[in-house]
């Protein structure tokens, strides 16, 4: 039962800063919308379904890591998980919200870091745990790409 309520809690814990920083997007697609944006800048709708399933592979892999040695035993890879999920869900109400540019790049650029950090540190106690972050560093990779573009294009509104 502590695999199920373990797995359920690090999961619940992705998707509600996935919901928090869905509360700063509440206007985000007419923003977007009406962005310039490099021509290879993906349709608003897609950003919902692939955060959602990159939030449940995050969650399982912390799980797994957890699962393996616990907090004690991986106090480093759990705590970078945690400060770059917190990054994660900052990020969105930077750009969105507060609508601050240079601020969402910078700290894209430190989330993309601590992505990296967690994903060595995951490594060492549980590869397919490493293995289930990859697509979302990818994701923040192309997001920070995207993030200097709408900047560069839009400083009048960023």
């Amino acid at each position: 039962m502590r695999g199920v309520v373990g797995l359920a809690t690090w999961v619940g814990v992705c998707l509600a800063i996935g919901g928090l920083g869905a509360l700063a997007s509440a206007n985000a697609p007419e923003f977007y919308a009406r962005l310039v944006k490099p021509v290879w800048a993906p349709p608003s709708w897609l950003f919902g379904p692939v955060w959602t399933a990159l939030y449940l592979l995050m969650g399982v892999a912390a799980w797994l890591v957890w699962r393996e040695r616990g907090w004690r035993g991986a106090p480093i890879a759990l705590s970078l998980f945690v400060a770059q999920l917190v990054l994660n869900g900052l990020w969105t109400w930077i750009f969105f919200a507060w609508r601050e540019g240079a601020w969402a790049l910078a700290e894209i650029v430190v989330l993309a870091t601590l992505i990296v950090a967690t994903v060595v540190a995951f490594w060492r106690v549980n590869r397919t745990a490493a293995g289930l972050l990859l697509p979302y560093l990818g994701w923040v990779l192309f997001a920070t790409a995207l993030t200097a573009a709408l900047w560069r294009g839009n400083r009048q509104v960023l």
